[in-house]
């Protein structure tokens, strides 16, 4: 009798369990709603390497010069030097084939939209996306000035910022020529992996392990 009973407690809890399936799969929740244009606008805030996406706005070195001393120099300098071991924004030029390589906007960033897209997006440091677009585009206008990549009273905005020519902007291949690099194009390894590894260098030997 007992067996009986708990047969028929199992079928009906079976039962109950598909039809409240079948009914939620039938029924809308009405959970949130369908983004307007405007909203997917305030997301759609990249801006490619030819300048697709750059809002419209303008913006020059000299005026780029207050903005960057009031948000940007406490970490990278008056000058773009770097304070401490915040980035240097400047210099670097002929050293992407050295040992000691100084990666700075000016050496090593190939696009200037690019550079406009990632400072509108994540600077100031703790403070991300409190720029405004003009100011954005003198702060770029500014540094790029300090590159001698364009004069002081270039008018920086989105109808030339793609046409910007970066030192090294021929510095990234397609595909990578890297011998190493078939490493990872194909299906990683999961098991059993026998890959050789050769150490040739370390860290401190080459002077880039920070003493502090």
């Amino acid at each position: 009798m007992f067996g009986l009973a708990n047969l028929f407690t199992s079928t009906v809890c079976f039962f109950l369990v598909g039809c409240l399936s079948l009914y939620a799969s039938e029924r809308q929740f009405h959970l949130g709603k369908i983004a307007t244009p405007e909203e997917i606008l305030g997301w759609d805030i990249d801006v490619r390497p030819d300048g697709l996406g750059a809002p419209v706005g303008r913006g020059n070195s000299v005026d780029g010069e207050e903005v960057y001393a009031e948000v940007c120099a406490g970490c990278h300098g008056d000058f773009g030097e770097g304070m401490d071991r915040w980035p240097e924004l400047v210099g670097g030029e002929d050293t992407l084939d050295t040992h000691d390589p100084l990666k700075t906007t000016g050496s090593y960033w190939p696009y200037a939209s690019t550079m406009y897209d990632y400072i509108y997006r994540a600077m100031p440091f703790g403070m991300s996306q409190s720029l405004t677009v003009d100011e954005t585009y003198e702060i770029v206008a500014f540094i790029l000035n300090m590159n001698d990549i364009i004069d002081e009273e270039f008018v920086l905005s989105n109808k030339n910022i793609g046409e910007i020519e970066m030192p090294n902007k021929d510095g990234f291949l397609l595909p990578d020529p890297r011998p190493d690099i078939d490493v990872f194009s194909g299906k990683p390894c999961m098991n059993d992996c026998d890959v050789p590894l050769t150490v040739i260098g370390k860290a401190r030997d080459i002077d880039v392990t920070p003493e502090d």
